[in-house]
């Protein structure tokens, strides 16, 4: 657990402090005073005047550069900017030239969009730099021979264990990892394949469908490789130390029923908690018979991997190649966040799905892989550029909207309207923050 929180701490500090650096970079190229530039907060954010104090702080030319104790983004101060600081003062006086407010609209403009390129060109940059150096690998369902998993939310909608999906809305599948975001995001209406029995199969899809496979998706993959188990290990502290099984036997039978596949197995399991199991086994030559108690939570200490490995196929790019692809994965991420932004107001119950850092965490790695790292503060990169751009007072969006309006109609919203905006736009912020963590409490 301590490598994933360093992990995701280490992320969004690289991507906070690229965020800030675009503000920055812009304001000083258009001579706006700069008075500080800090990683993390020298306040109880967002209580500007709560808790006053920094680790580490010094002032070269009119920039005060420092480290805040509140370990939670960061933040530029650019003068004459009605921001986090909630300086009223500044509502009450006549902008300067040096300041933010004195300077035309498409240079404010740029100033606010700093943030935002940045985490566009660092974004697309990592993807960049992933692909060329590990390449990209796709499950198609042409490389799974005993079909899929499905679990309570698939079986419910009709699919089967063994069953192959071969098309969305007639659309050919061609990495089974995506296909329950298509089905979410894309609304997909039907789903295409045939079951292990060779019958051909067209399974309609509603709304309620998509808020069950929402509700299941951190539990469960919706759908996942169908694999055939083999005893990797043993946990010498189970029930499973005691039964006359050994690492490499071959499971035939689990009280007389037949098992070839994992879900099989799983599913003996799960009937027989605080029970005990038969298991015929296949050791060499000779078949064994043996009795293991099962924990009341389906576990019986066994450890269990596949058979084989599934045939992702790899696809290596060069440098111009890998750089035209990290621009489509790109467009594609932002596109999904904005059908997700949809999904989430229009799809019963997606709402409760909403993560923060709880879920953030989840999603690392336990051990330190450099390929994962990199994917994720892409991904995270282009997330945080989707949502400041969203147009609510306090985020770079709101900021953007207020000038854009200018832009158009000529009329500049006055300093107060943006003062008092951006109060209602620190409680919307908040409050959406907040329900994100509770997310732990949810799950």
């Amino acid at each position: 657990m301590y490598i994933k929180i360093i992990q995701l701490f280490l992320s969004l500090t690289i991507l906070v402090t690229l965020h800030e650096f675009g503000h920055f970079w812009f304001a000083k190229r258009f001579k706006c005073k700069v008075e500080k530039f800090y990683l993390f907060f020298d306040f109880l954010f967002p209580f500007a005047g709560l808790l006053n104090f920094q680790l580490f702080k010094k002032k070269i030319g009119d920039t005060e550069y420092g480290l805040g104790w509140f370990p939670f983004g960061g933040y530029v101060q650019i003068a004459g900017m009605v921001d986090e600081q909630m300086d009223k003062s500044l509502i009450d006086k006549a902008p300067e030239p040096w300041e933010l407010r004195s300077k035309p609209a498409y240079q404010r403009l740029l100033v606010m969009m700093g943030g935002i390129l940045m985490n566009l060109f660092v974004g697309i940059f990592i993807f960049w730099m992933v692909l060329l150096v590990y390449g990209k690998e796709t499950l198609p369902i042409t490389s799974i021979p005993n079909g899929l998993m499905v679990d309570s939310a698939a079986y419910n909608m009709g699919l089967r264990n063994g069953d192959f999906i071969t098309s969305l809305d007639n659309k050919p599948v061609r990495s089974i990892i995506r296909i329950p975001a298509e089905i979410i995001m894309n609304g997909v209406s039907t789903i295409e394949g045939v079951h292990a029995n060779g019958e051909k199969f067209s399974l309609p899809v509603n709304d309620d469908d998509r808020s069950k496979i929402i509700k299941r998706l951190k539990k469960s993959n919706f759908v996942s490789p169908r694999w055939v188990p083999k005893i990797d290990s043993i946990d010498q502290s189970s029930f499973a130390a005691n039964a006359n099984i050994k690492v490499g036997d071959q499971v035939l039978m689990m009280n007389n029923t037949k098992v070839v596949f994992y879900d099989e197995w799983k599913s003996e399991l799960v009937k027989n908690r605080n029970g005990k199991i038969e298991f015929t086994l296949l050791r060499g030559q000779d078949t064994i018979k043996t009795t293991c108690k099962v924990s009341d939570a389906g576990t019986t200490g066994l450890m269990i991997v596949p058979t084989e490995e599934f045939n992702n196929i790899e696809q290596k790019f060069g440098l111009f190649g890998a750089f035209t692809q990290s621009i489509k994965d790109a467009v594609e991420l932002i596109v999904m966040q904005a059908k997700q932004f949809v999904v989430i107001f229009t799809v019963k119950d997606a709402h409760k799905q909403v993560g923060g850092f709880y879920t953030m965490v989840q999603q690392m790695s336990p051990d330190w892989d450099w390929h994962h790292f990199w994917s994720f503060t892409a991904i995270i990169s282009l997330a945080l550029a989707f949502m400041n751009f969203l147009p609510i007072p306090m985020l770079d969006g709101g900021y953007i909207m207020f000038i854009l309006w200018e832009m158009v109609t000529g009329k500049k919203v006055s300093d107060k309207v943006v003062y008092y905006a951006n109060n209602v736009g620190l409680f919307i912020v908040l409050a959406l923050m907040i329900y994100a963590n509770t997310d732990w409490l949810r799950n």
